[in-house]
């Protein structure tokens, strides 16, 4: 029986093989910018082989994950005002498998709850054109985001003068909502808690 790979070996792999493809060691040569020959031989086609070379290793990667069962989950430890919380998320080159959405929705309620906790007294904003752009709202209008989301994910950016909690609420495919691939089946909205008079940076 053939060895299957862990989460943490393809994490692994995945950032090996994208050096390999950024260094130009991996290029899908058959890529053509237009289709047109005339065009083609004026524009340089590098980046885009470069690119096109890792996203098909990755497909393959994803296609393994689902053959092996091999989850796409990491867990992380996030401390925030002296307050711990470990919790899943799926890791951004790797996708869930439903086993991985199921262990995503039951940590739904204890992410948000660590956000409210740490949140308290900051000024939430809803970000939008691909978090660009963003408008003030109040705990009501999370309440209305979390009630019609599936699962959950936090970032945070801190110095010694700023603080910014992101809350991440999101259904379907994590993989899809992250890149905003696969609207409206797959989704997500990115909640913004920052300290009084500042503004949102993430």
């Amino acid at each position: 029986m053939s060895k299957v790979y862990t989460t943490q070996e393809l994490i692994q792999i995945l950032a090996t093989e994208r050096q390999a493809c950024l260094k130009g060691k991996r290029l899908k040569l058959e890529i053509k910018v237009s289709g047109n020959p005339v065009i083609d031989q004026f524009i340089s086609t590098d980046g885009l082989q470069k690119f096109t070379a890792y996203q098909d290793f990755k497909t393959a990667i994803h296609e393994y994950q689902k053959e092996n069962r091999v989850s796409g989950i990491i867990w992380r430890e996030l401390t925030v005002k002296g307050k711990n919380l470990y919790y899943p998320e799926i890791d951004t080159e790797l996708i869930a498998l439903n086993g991985d959405l199921e262990i995503l929705k039951a940590a739904k309620n204890s992410i948000v709850e660590f956000w409210y906790e740490v949140t308290i007294g900051m000024d939430l904003y809803l970000s939008f054109n691909n978090s660009k752009q963003h408008q003030q709202i109040v705990t009501s209008d999370v309440e209305r985001i979390v009630q019609r989301t599936e699962w959950a994910s936090l970032c945070k950016w801190e110095n010694s003068s700023f603080l910014e909690m992101i809350l991440q609420l999101g259904w379907g495919k994590p993989e899809e909502a992250y890149y905003k691939r696969g609207r409206p089946r797959s989704g997500s909205e990115y909640i913004h808690a920052v300290n009084p008079g500042n503004r949102p940076i993430g």
